[in-house]
């Protein structure tokens, strides 16, 4: 009888369970048909090597890597491989725990001094990502009573860290300082205003203009934040990232970076800045307090990392050579190469769909690009955002730029 019965009451559930699994596909199916409709629809491209310039891919296809954040070419350098290794056999494959239970191993301790020097700061605290890192920063720093004034193209993981936060909240126009002035005129009586900004935007390869944010800040008596992710460990002279960049080492307030780009592209990223901050981030810090530390394998990684970029510029240099190649090369053939400088190339296109047909091309010549359109980007604003190591070669870039003149005339982009 109670078999029978069991049997019934699972079938009613599958019949439930069903019923409402038909509905979420109802209201999903529309979306995903418009997506792909717009030729918006991102593919996956499956990796069977470890990240470097030359990667193979499962179906076979071979090619040159011009679109990771590997920016030093860290990513498979054989020292911090090394590192890792060593440290699975001393410290395990992970944690199981958070900092504060015991989460807490020698190498986190020492990562975090690393940092905090490298950036000439008093301290530093890791997480899971930088991700993590700005969605704890604003709910734990910011209350009712203070603003936070944020660029309207800011990273993601910026713009949902606010929303968390009880700050009053306003956008600024992208880069237009006399917006941001406007904005902290009109918000004097707050406790505490917050300047928050990319140091580089990775759509675009543009830098924040923080010389005119550092005078308006010292104006209005507002502190400063910017996310440095795509400018930490080989954006400026040292690469020491946007203020290296404009010669101010040490004016910015509070820097947000990750270890998942230029640092060896594993995972992780971290807030540093004065002791109290940081203090404050250890107790109240809602992503800290509730994520496993970083696994041994990755902090070792970041900690080697950290040493080979510190007292050389050598991989800082080739990075630069590279990068103006690319650029000079890519504007004498026709194309339009937005940003400043940076080793974040963007081509840009225009089309969602043309760019999409142009990287597919392009894998077909053994070039490693992804298109980018709406809503990564604003619409028709689409382009194939390129990225420099300082692993490519020479003869890379040439075959990279000879690849894109080739397509480009096919498909009309350039005479």
């Amino acid at each position: 009888m109670n078999s029978i019965l069991n049997k019934s009451l699972q079938l009613i559930n599958k019949k439930w369970i069903s019923r409402r699994m038909s509905l979420l596909t109802e209201c999903i199916t529309p979306e995903l048909k418009a997506i792909e409709a717009a030729g918006t629809w991102k593919k996956e491209r499956i990796i069977a090597s470890p990240q470097r310039t030359r990667i193979t891919l499962t179906n076979g296809v071979e090619a040159l890597n011009f679109c990771a954040n590997n920016y030093l070419g860290l990513s498979d350098n054989k020292e911090v491989i090394s590192a890792a290794k060593l440290a699975l056999d001393k410290y395990g494959a992970g944690l199981s725990s958070v900092r504060f239970i015991c989460g807490t191993q020698e190498i986190h301790v020492e990562l975090e001094k690393k940092i905090a020097e490298f950036h000439g700061r008093e301290g530093a605290i890791l997480y899971a990502s930088c991700f993590d890192a700005n969605a704890g920063l604003f709910e734990t720093l910011l209350n009712s009573e203070d603003t936070v004034l944020s660029d309207e193209l800011n990273h993601a993981s910026i713009i949902d860290g606010i929303r968390l936060c009880k700050a009053k909240k306003h956008r600024y126009k992208h880069r237009d300082m006399e917006d941001l002035e406007n904005k902290l005129r009109d918000s004097m009586s707050s406790r505490l205003r917050l300047i928050a900004t990319d140091g580089v935007f990775s759509m675009d390869g543009t830098v924040a203009p923080l010389l005119k944010i550092l005078e308006l800040a010292k104006k209005y008596n507002a502190l400063t934040f910017v996310d440095d992710c795509h400018a930490t460990g080989f954006f400026g002279n040292t690469g020491r990232g946007t203020e290296d960049y404009f010669n101010q080492l040490g004016s910015i307030d509070i820097i947000n970076s990750t270890l998942g780009k230029a640092l060896g592209g594993a995972a992780g990223g971290y807030t540093t800045g004065k002791e109290e901050l940081i203090n404050l981030l250890r107790q109240r810090s809602r992503p800290y307090l509730f994520s496993n530390s970083l696994p041994p394998p990755v902090v070792a990684s970041a900690n080697k990392v950290m040493d080979l970029i510190t007292n050389t510029t050598e991989f800082l240099d080739r990075l630069k050579s590279n990068t103006d190649l690319f650029r000079n090369n890519m504007k004498a053939a026709g194309f339009t190469i937005s940003g400043d400088n940076h080793p974040i190339c963007p081509v840009m296109i225009g089309n969602a769909r043309l760019a999409s047909e142009f990287a597919d091309k392009m894998i077909e010549q053994g070039i490693y690009v992804i298109g980018f359109s709406y809503p990564v980007v604003p619409k028709d604003k689409a382009r194939i955002r390129v990225q420099i190591s300082a692993a490519h070669s020479r003869n890379d870039i040439e075959q990279a730029v000879n690849a894109f003149v080739r397509i480009g005339r096919e498909l009309e982009v350039i005479n």
